[in-house]
This record gives structure tokens, sequence and C-alpha cells, in this order.
């Protein structure tokens, strides 16, 4: 039974790839069409519960007046029936309907919302471009979609179980009332006004407060996640004390926001005491002094005491409901600062796959100042035939990785086109675009997993041959058969830590080379793929990197320019232009900038002036 209820909505349904909305309500709509027609029976039956519970009420006063018109002797031969009747309906059918609106609300809503709303903005999110990701805190990005699930469904779930049973309840409870004299529901209804005025000028108070407390608890995550990310570090230049200072200043905004959260609490309980007072004395004493003028029974006033009795308690809690669907707005709201902004990089609508051919890649007038209007690259023209393999020298600034990082589509390019196999990159898929290119970075930090997921990155189908194959090519087989984890795990099994930090800059940088290796990709791109390396390791790579780049089209990036010498042509940039093309000899001889870098290596590095 619970699994039927659980598996009525698939939080997993493919939504499209539209930005979410930027306000509260048209985001919760967007999360409502896979739950729209249980939500139907969550109403229905909240209102079957609600109407029971009052009807309870009054049928106990009824109760009361059989008690006072029937003698006891005779009591149960007369009413008996009625009141077997009624336990019935207690037992079975109220606990039916009551389990019946949890299964929907706890089981089919609560069960599947959050992971929903995760889900997407996770995909979302995943779906920006490297810039978004660089003017932001991971933790911060991560806690706005971890706050953004249980928002959205404790709002929604409170909707129901809250707003809509309270509803429910009072409006049946003023119909009672009324049918045994206006002069009791109209009380109820005065107060009804007041506290729906007082909650909403709370509420209103309490989102703004909110959504500033849940900006500065997201900020504090985001500096904690920041030190611990960092944290060789802070150990490195002994600044321990620097970051409990920088964490405390946004604890210290985070505390005072929390603070002025807190202090409308306590208006609202204030508030709210004074609104149930003026309903108990509003209610039961028109009650007792129509009792004492012979106009209502005894029974009447039972059920209307209870009634009042139960509104007084459910009202704290009918506020309480009501202000946290107002902190969730807040919360919302927040999330949706980053949740929200559309993808910078985006396939245009239809968009092919790359279809590559030989693997040609022709950079036609390309410019990109980052929106600064200087820096970058600028008008920078440069064709790579397929399998001609291209060493890409620069000092620090000069260009390098903004060429590549257009190549990949990271960016788009201001100005000019990038071709491969005469297709734009602009204008095919992002995925088939970088499954065609193989990259080994100088920073290869690997995913918090097991080595074997890490090199199957590459190539999830490839089998373990096929692995432990490329691992060896990298040289990287013999220290993996070493390895193990804190779990006990070890070799391919064990687990690399977080950005593999458990490992070594060269053991991560094999690892990573080994990856690639696998991937097998007909474009390689190699930005200082062997800077963590020791020279043995080094040597004993370079050739089976140059095995690699058979029959490839090959960018290098270097500042040892020993590792590219031996590459088909050289190419120079300088101030984002290329300022000399050609094989190695020939740019020594012609005693340009190359030369002089030439001229300026230290130890096989290159000097950045």
């Amino acid at each position: 039974m619970f699994r039927f209820f659980e598996n009525l909505v698939d939080p997993f349904t493919p939504n499209g790839t539209a930005t979410p909305p930027a306000t509260v309500w048209a985001y919760l709509k967007t999360h409502y069409g896979n739950f729209r027609r249980w939500m139907v029976w969550m109403a229905a039956t909240g209102v079957v519960v609600a109407l029971i519970e009052t009807g309870l009420i009054f049928y106990t006063g009824h109760v009361v007046d059989l008690m006072d018109e029937t003698p006891p002797e005779s009591f149960w031969q007369a009413h008996g029936l009625e009141l077997f009747l009624a336990a019935l309906f207690v037992l079975i059918l109220r606990p039916i309907a009551i389990v019946l609106n949890h299964f929907f609300l706890e089981q089919t809503l609560a069960g599947n919302m959050q992971d929903q709303v995760r889900w997407r903005a996770h995909k979302h999110l995943l779906g920006q471009s490297m810039g978004f990701f660089q003017n932001d805190f991971a933790g911060r990005l991560s806690n706005r979609v971890m706050q953004l699930g249980p928002a959205v469904e404790d709002s929604t779930y409170m909707a129901f179980e809250g707003i809509w049973y309270s509803l429910t309840y009072v409006i049946a409870a003023m119909v009672i009332l009324g049918q045994v004299t206006p002069w009791l529901a109209l009380p109820l209804f005065l107060w009804l006004v007041a506290y729906v005025i007082y909650t909403r000028w709370i509420a209103v108070r309490v989102s703004s407060a909110s959504e500033k407390w849940s900006d500065a608890r997201s900020l504090v995550t985001a500096r904690v996640v920041d030190a611990y990310a960092n944290i060789e570090s802070v150990k490195l230049f002994s600044q321990g004390a620097r970051e409990e200072d920088y964490v405390q200043s946004a604890m210290r905004r985070h505390r005072l926001r929390f603070q002025r959260f807190l202090r409308l609490m306590t208006e609202l309980s204030f508030g709210q005491n004074v609104l149930n007072g003026l309903l108990i004395i509003g209610v039961l004493g028109p009650s007792l002094w129509l009792w004492t003028n012979g106009l209502i029974t005894v029974g009447e006033v039972a059920a209307a005491s209870a009634l009042t009795i139960r509104l007084n308690g459910m009202s704290g809690w009918i506020m309480w409901v009501t202000i946290r669907l107002f902190e969730h707005a807040g919360v919302i709201r927040e999330g949706l600062k980053s949740i929200s902004v559309p993808h910078e990089i985006t396939d245009a609508p239809g968009a092919p796959a790359l279809s590559l051919g030989r693997g040609e890649i022709a950079f036609d007038d390309v410019s990109h100042h980052y929106g600064k209007g200087t820096g970058g690259l600028d008008h920078v023209s440069l064709t790579i035939p397929a399998g001609q393999k291209v060493g890409l020298v620069g000092r620090s600034g000069a260009g390098k990785s903004s060429l590549v990082n257009l190549l990949l589509r990271f960016r788009d390019a201001e100005q000019g086109r990038i071709l491969i196999d005469g297709q734009n990159v602009a204008g095919v898929t992002q995925d088939s675009l970088r499954a065609a290119i193989g990259m080994v970075s100088q920073d290869s930090s690997l995913l918090h997993r097991s080595v074997r997921a890490n090199i199957l990155y590459g190539r999830p189908d490839a089998n373990e041959e096929q692995m432990v194959a490329a691992a060896r090519r990298a040289e990287a087989h013999d220290f993996i058969g070493r390895l193990e984890d804190p779990k006990g795990r070890t070799g391919y099994n064990a687990h690399v830590g977080e950005r593999g930090v458990k490992l070594s800059g060269g053991q991560r940088q094999r690892i990573a080379i080994a990856r690639v290796m696998l991937k097998d990709a007909p474009i390689l791109v190699l930005d200082e793929a062997t800077s963590a390396l020791d020279s043995e390791v080094e040597a004993a790579i370079q050739d089976t990197l140059y095995g690699m780049m058979e029959g490839k089209t090959v960018i290098a990036i270097a500042h040892r320019l020993s590792t590219i010498a031996r590459m088909d042509r050289i190419v120079v940039l300088d101030e984002g232009r290329v300022v000399e093309d050609g094989p190695h000899d020939a740019l020594v001889a012609q005693g340009g900038l190359y030369a002089d870098l030439w001229a300026r290596q230290s130890g096989g590095f290159l000097a950045e002036s």
C-alpha cells in the first residue's frame, strides 16, 4: 500500500530545459504538474477529515443533550443502536479517511517533492557555464539547492495539512454555530477576520526576514566549505586564525538576522494569545448568556465550548503554519537567485551533434575580451589541419587558455567563429563537441570516488582490461595497486578523496591522463599535462603521450618548451594575438619572441618575462 502511493509520482520525470521562473508562485507551479491530479485528492480528503472532526464535536454536544433528556435506566435502550453506529464510524470510517489523506500528503507529496525540486535545480545548475561556477561559492550553490527541496515540499504540505484543513474546519464550525444561533457564529467570524489581518501583517515581515536569514545561512556554508576545500593552503600559510575571523564575520551576520527573525516570532506569540483570549470570551460568554435565557441547550453550550477550545489550540498551529509558509517563501526567493539564472551557454534549437570527419580546427577572426574590451583574444585566425600537432606558447595572460576554453565552448566567442571540420562549434550540441575532445589540464582534480570510477569517467562502457591498459600506459597501474583508503578499499576500488586530495599531484595527473587515454577522443588538448610529474615519470610518459597523439589533432600548451619542441608546429601568442607560427627550429632561427623565450629557459621552464 505504501509503495503504491509512493510510486504515483516519478520525481525524476524530464521537464524540459526552460529556465525556472524567478518568482515564488510561478516557480511552485512548475513543480505541481506531476502532482496536480493527486492534489485534487489531497484537497478532497482534507475536507472530509475536517468535516469529520467538526462533526464529532457537534455530535458530542448532541450526546450531552441525549443524556440530559433521557433517564439513565432507559438511555442505552433508547439510543444504543445510534451510539453503536457512531462508535463504528469513529473506529473504522474516520481512521480510513485520515490515513487516506496522509497517504496522499506524506507518501505521494512529501515522499517525492523534495527530490524533484533538488533534482531539477541540480540539473539546471549542471548546464551553467564555467564562468557561472567561477563567480560563486560551491558551498552557497549546494546550500541553495538543498534548502529549496524542503522549502517547496513543506510549503505545499502545510498548505493542505494546515491552511486548507483549518479553513474547512473554521467554516464548518461557523456553519454549526450559525445553526444553533447566529449570535455564536458572529464572534467567530469577527475573530477570523482579525486573525487573518494580523497573521498577514506579521507574515509579510517574516518573509523578508527569512530571505535575509537564508542568505546569511548560505554565506556561512559557503565560507566554511571554502576553508575545508582549501585546507592545505590554510595550513600551509598558517592562516587558521584568519579563516576563523572570516567565518565568524559571516556567523555574526547570520546571528543578527536570525535574532531579528526570532523577534517576530515573539511578537507573533503575544498577538496570537490576545486574539485567542478574545475568541474564548467572544464565544463562551454569549453561549452562557443564551443558555441562561433558555435559548440554547446544555449540549449546544458544550459543543460551542469544545469548538472554541479546539480552535484556541489550532490557532497557534495555524499561525505557525502560515508563518512557516512565508518563511519558506523567503528561502525559495533566496535560492532562486542562483536557480532561476538562465544558461549563458546553450545549444541552438534543434542543434545537431558534431559530425566529426578528420578533425580540422579553424579559428576565424576570433576575439574575446570577457566583456571588458581588452585582454583575452584579439582577432585570432588560426587553422590546424587534421592530424597536426600544435604547441601553444606564450607568457601568462597571452590568451592560450582562452583559446582552449572557446574551443571547448566553456564560453562563446564575442566575435568570429570556431570551426571543426567546417562546423561552427556554436551550432552543434555541447555534449557532442566535448565528446570529440580529450583534455588533460594542469589542475586535474578527481571526483571523490574510486580510482576505477575516475578512470572510467573517460569512457563508462569500457571493460576492465581496457581500463587497466589505459592506467598502464599512463604509468599509473603500479601505484594504484598499492593504494588503500581509510575504509580498507584497495587498488582500483580505493577512493581518492575530494578533488583527489589523498593522492600526490603526480598520481592525480597520471590518473587524469589514463582517463583521457581511455576516452581516446580524435582531438586532444594538453594543458601542462606533465607539469605535476617528476622528471623520471615524465620521461617515461612522454613517449606514451606522443604515441597517444598519433592520428589525432593535438593542441598542447606548455611553459616547459622542451615538452613541445617535437610538435609539428608551434604557435606563439602575445597579448591575445598570434605573433609567430612555425616549427621549433625555424622559430629559434628566426630570433623572435619564441627564440627569446627558449633562451630564457631555466631548468626547462618558461620564464614570465
